[in-house]
């Protein structure tokens, strides 16, 4: 498949890479598709380097940095590596689990590791992009939002809060930035990703959705695409990506 360049030296950052049938991949995979040399970043060194190895094969540039998106100290590191010579045009943040648990049983150290995972690290990565990008007047930042992200329901208290607080740092970077150049929007996943963990975890859900009743990691990627492709008269800040079977 033929590379769609995007600028002669651009360069991605995605942070939150981890199995190679999950989102983080496949975002990696079409922004190198895409003519950008990539930064895959995560806590996990293995699954890094097999996504890497993967983009390397198909042809794409790719590089690993292990980095936790809650530390101001990582996060600085990573964009002073990824952008040393000022070519990040694009950042995709797709950090954050779930962890079902009723309202009662839900410690403060879940709720802030949720909020840390999600929100606080969101503000940490959009503002160490934004720092750099307005100075030149473009580039893109796209956050992976949830179904929680809208509304909190039990037992997903914590991760509602988390979700939330992420969009609206979206939000506020957006108001912030966008006139001087920066595209922030914010990807709400409203159902289950296909892929290894919904097919170990809830077997049963995704036989009962049938073809198509799961969203696709290369389709939600082609979107995040499509977003950083998007004509400045026309920019999108908030997408919802849900399947066809899926009620809201």
């Amino acid at each position: 498949m033929t590379n769609e360049k995007a600028s002669p030296k651009g360069a991605a950052v995605v942070i939150g890479v981890g199995a190679e049938t999950g989102l983080g991949a496949a975002l990696a995979r079409r922004f190198a598709r895409g003519g950008l040399r990539v930064t895959v970043a995560g806590r996990t060194p293995e699954r890094l380097r097999l996504v890497a190895e993967q983009i390397a094969a198909a042809g794409g540039a790719v590089s690993v940095k292990v980095a936790d998106a809650a530390s101001e100290a990582d996060v600085a590191a990573l964009f002073d590596e990824a952008d040393s010579d000022g070519a990040v045009e694009l950042v995709a943040y797709n950090v954050g689990s779930n962890v079902a648990a009723s309202a009662l049983e839900t410690t403060p150290e879940l709720f802030e590791r949720l909020w840390r995972q999600n929100a606080f690290g969101g503000f940490i990565v959009g503002r160490e992009a934004a720092r750099r990008m307005t100075p030149r007047g473009k580039g893109t930042i796209l956050f992976t939002g949830a179904t929680a992200s809208m509304r909190a329901r039990p037992p997903f208290l914590a991760f509602g809060a988390a979700k939330a607080g992420l969009r609206a740092v979206a939000q506020g970077l957006a108001r912030e930035f966008s006139q001087q150049g920066v595209h922030v929007a914010h990807v709400v996943i409203d159902g289950v990703i296909e892929g290894d963990y919904a097919a170990t975890n809830f077997a049963e859900y995704v036989r009962s959705k049938g073809p198509d009743g799961l969203l696709g990691v290369d389709d939600i990627a082609d979107f995040y695409w499509t977003l950083h492709r998007q004509p400045r008269s026309v920019w999108t800040h908030e997408l919802d990506l849900r399947p066809f079977k899926e009620p809201f």
